[in-house]
């Protein structure tokens, strides 16, 4: 019994001072991050990027939401309770940005959301409260403009697109303006499309490898190309392909994914991704933070890693395809 207490006491005390993340005569501000889940590809590195940006700046205690925005209101809590300077949250829900504003607001500690867009009404709740992103419209068009290129260098004019489509999450703006834009960008150059179908799978590759198997299955050789919402869906989808043939002996089916991670990079010198589209993580990992540290210190809020807009910083998309991919390894 004595030792279950003495255990015990001594797992409070460890978990008190990873969640704090500094020494009291450190003499640096605290700052608090909350990332959505921590085993997302993108994300990781936004979060590699933010840690080596805050090293000897502040006290930054960064914490896995593990998907759960309960969690995530929790770690908040304690953030606040902590006495942090600044706190900067990449969202589980959209949705609740605003009661992470009024917990925010009510102890006076300003707030910089992350790649998850917060609703205007909620952005407009306190004049300190900042998001760091991009225009996920653009990632859209610059996705159905590399299929259009592709199209008209392979396909008969007139031919209609029939496409697989894999989405992000309900609700999430990337999810749902990258659809939008990508197919808008294909029919503004004046291509006919047919959507087969559309699933979530969720930004997740193991999920996406069984959209595109049931896809397979129900449509086969009717597909002509896949657009995914971003790479690790993507990869998914040829992971899936492989599994019939494609990708050797000549075979191919276009799939299209956004982020440009290292594992898209190495698909796209193989020659199984056609595309995908930059999402500056490090941009914008580095331009949360600036904006935080801004804000913690006191300082005006600016950021030469994107382009400010009152509040808000964006940060640009670029297309990658195997013409320029070595740019970005």
């Amino acid at each position: 019994m004595k030792r279950a207490v003495i255990f015990a006491l001594v797992l409070i005390i460890l978990s008190t001072a990873v969640f704090t993340g500094c020494k009291k005569e450190s003499g640096l501000p605290g700052m608090g991050a909350a990332i959505y889940r921590y085993d997302d590809t993108f994300m990781s590195y936004m979060r590699n990027t933010i840690e080596q940006v805050a090293l000897n700046k502040v006290a930054l205690t960064m914490v896995d939401s593990q998907n759960s925005q309960p969690t995530q209101n929790d770690q908040v809590d304690q953030f606040l309770t902590r006495g942090m300077k600044v706190i900067a949250i990449n969202t589980v829900d959209r949705t609740a940005a605003g009661t992470l504003v009024d917990k925010a607001k009510a102890k006076n500690v300003p707030v910089v959301f992350f790649n998850r867009e917060p609703f205007p009404e909620d952005m407009n709740k306190w004049d300190r409260v900042y998001y760091v992103g991009a225009k996920a419209e653009q990632s859209g068009t610059m996705q159905g403009e590399i299929a259009v290129e592709w199209w008209k260098a392979n396909k008969p004019a007139g031919t209609v697109m029939r496409y697989i489509m894999l989405r992000g999450e309900p609700g999430h703006q990337d999810a749902e303006l990258r659809r939008e834009f990508a197919i808008k960008a294909i029919t503004d150059a004046g291509i006919q499309v047919q959507l087969l179908a559309e699933d979530y799978a969720n930004w997740q590759r193991p999920l996406a490898v069984e959209k595109m198997d049931a896809f397979w299955a129900r449509f086969g050789e009717q597909i002509d190309i896949v657009l995914a919402n971003n790479d690790d869906m993507a990869l998914g989808a040829i992971e899936s392909l492989r599994k019939v043939g494609f990708f050797s002996g000549g075979r191919y089916l276009p799939v299209l994914g956004v982020d440009a991670t290292a594992p898209a990079l190495q698909a796209l010198a193989e020659g199984t991704l056609l595309g995908t589209v930059l999402n500056d993580a490090k941009g914008q990992g580095t331009a949360t933070f600036d904006i935080a540290y801004a804000l913690a210190t006191g300082a005006a809020p600016r950021t030469a890693a994107g382009a400010m807009d009152g509040r808000y910083v964006w940060v640009p998309y670029q297309k990658v395809t195997k013409d320029n991919y070595r740019e970005f390894q």
